[in-house]
């Protein structure tokens, strides 16, 4: 037998374990770095309950079916100020009259929704009367004109 021979060591079970409990080390590390990383980035829920958000979904068919029948047309924009512009028209033009409320809420929840209100500067034209902070936020409103309401969502960085 050559020394080489001697030296050459054979595997065990201590090896093994040595290798399995690397491995799930390194599994279960992955695991509580990707889980924290999800925490620490979602802002909140969708609906708060899924069961109540179910047995109002076809009442919300039927409102944005009697919304699409009004023929509004929308655009939501930031001004070079960054206020939010609103535009509301149909196949006649823009709308006159057009009152309009929302929120304006940050997609990850990092800062405070901000309720907008918003003002006529012409005809079919509203603008918010504050300027929104930088980065990106998730629009809804709320136009009205007489009974009739449409609700609008739009992300805007």
């Amino acid at each position: 037998m050559t020394l080489s021979q001697q030296r050459r060591k054979h595997f065990t079970g201590w090896h093994m374990t040595g290798i399995l409990i690397v491995f799930f080390g390194i599994v279960i590390a992955v695991n509580f770095t990707m889980a924290r990383f999800a925490i620490s980035s979602f802002g909140g829920t969708v609906v708060d309950n899924s069961y109540v958000a179910s047995q109002k979904y076809n009442g919300w068919l039927a409102d944005a079916d009697t919304q699409a029948k009004l023929g509004w047309h929308h655009q939501i924009q930031l001004s070079p100020d960054r206020h939010i512009l609103f535009s509301l028209s149909n196949e006649a033009g823009p709308i006159p009259d057009v009152r309009a409320v929302g929120t304006a809420a940050h997609p990850l929840g990092k800062l405070p929704p901000q309720e907008l209100e918003f003002v006529e500067v012409q005809t079919g034209l509203l603008r918010s009367r504050t300027a929104m902070p930088p980065g990106r936020w998730l629009i809804q409103l709320t136009a009205r004109k007489n009974a009739d309401i449409a609700r609008y969502r739009q992300e805007l960085k």
